[in-house]
Order: structure tokens, then sequence, then C-alpha cells
């Protein structure tokens, strides 16, 4: 993938460096602490391993420093949709700036990917990125119950359509 630049933001593949400071170093207060990397194996693996991170996790800077991240995966079964995953730095978050680091992120997911339709599944508990993504344009779907993070846990399903 290219670089992209969206108003001085810089997006692109993540890097090995990248994904170790994001799996290792990103801790986020409790409640908030269900997404640190280290809290699932299987996510901490992936992140960490370039050959599962492949083509589908992304970075977001300013002036050279790491702001966030986003994955996407095409779903195989429906052409043209997409599952994304988001992470802001965690001094970042609660302070109003989901929104705009999302619409930067989605906008390059829509000219990049050019999607039909793009999903996510976000914990109930999580408030502030449910608001988030409602403000960027996803609806409410469903709810549904995931393992993860050594539990079973509830999510709410969302979808943004995406307009030709």
């Amino acid at each position: 993938m290219n670089e992209g630049d969206t108003n001085s933001f810089i997006i692109g593949k993540m890097s090995q460096k990248d994904a170790l400071e994001i799996a290792n170093n990103w801790k986020y207060p409790t409640p908030y602490d269900f997404y640190d990397m280290t809290a699932d194996r299987e996510d901490y693996e992936e992140i960490i391993d370039a050959n599962q991170r492949g083509d589908h996790y992304f970075t977001l800077t300013k002036n050279g420093n790491l702001i966030g991240f986003f994955c996407i995966y095409p779903y195989e079964e429906t052409e043209g949709e997409f599952e994304y995953g988001v992470g802001l730095r965690p001094d970042l978050t609660g302070k109003g700036l989901g929104t705009e680091y999302n619409r930067i992120m989605l906008d390059y997911v829509k000219k990049t990917f050019k999607p039909k339709k793009i999903w996510l599944a976000v914990a109930d508990f999580n408030q502030r990125a449910l608001a988030v993504y409602e403000r960027v344009g996803f609806n409410f779907e469903s709810q549904k119950k995931q393992a993860t993070n050594g539990s079973i846990y509830s999510f709410t399903v969302m979808s943004l359509s995406i307009r030709k």
C-alpha cells in the first residue's frame, strides 16, 4: 500500500516498531484496559506478527507521532464489505478527538478499498466509542455475545453503508 497524506496526517502500513509500541506500551485506564493488546493473547500475537498483520494494519501519524491505528479485513463471503477496527493512543482518548481521527481513517479506507459497507463491533460498556461511531455515520445493526479476553462480553454490531 502507498502511504496517504490526509491534511498533514500520514496513513501507512503498520511497521514492526509501531506494532510493538502499540502491543506492549499502550495501556488504557480501567475499564478501557479491556483494549490493551496484552489483555487478549490472540490480538497480541496478531499485531506483533508481520505475517498475521499482513496488509490489514495501518497507522495514523502526525508530525512523526503515532496517533492511532486501524485494521481492515474484507469479508470473504460478501464482496465489497469490510470489518474495521481502530485504536487511539491512550493519552488521546476521552478528549473529543475520536470523531476527527475516525473520519480521517475512514476516508482513507473508502478511497483505498472502495467498500460498499463497513462493519465493526464495539464492547457495550464503551459508550464513548459507540457515540463516536454514530457521529461518523455508523448505524446499529445488532447485539452479540463474544468470547474474548478470557470471558464472554456483549458487543454492539454497527455498519456504515457507502453511497457511490
